[in-house]
């Protein structure tokens, strides 16, 4: 999958996961941070997102740290899919 076509992919996956029903893939920017004065998701949105990457790409984060280093923005997490899928 290129990396254009995931980025949409993980952004509508965004959406679904976290039930964000008045987004639209394209109103998430690549860059924008997903928490705080980003997207603006909060602890329990990370869990969700640490679900769905388990789920849709085979990748298990089990240390917060790296957590908090992969869940930055869109553009982060796409490389972070790209570098450890199982699926």
């Amino acid at each position: 999958m290129e990396k254009a076509e995931l980025k949409q992919t993980l952004k509508k996956q965004i959406i679904e996961f976290l039930n964000l029903t008045s987004l639209k893939p394209d109103d998430i920017k690549d860059d924008e941070p997903l928490f705080g004065e980003g997207l603006g998701l909060d602890s329990i949105d990370s869990l969700e997102l640490i679900v769905l990457l388990n789920r849709e790409y085979g990748i298990l984060i089990k240390d917060p740290k790296e957590g908090r280093k992969v869940l930055v923005d869109v553009n982060t997490m796409v490389d972070y899919i790209e570098q450890n899928r199982t699926k």
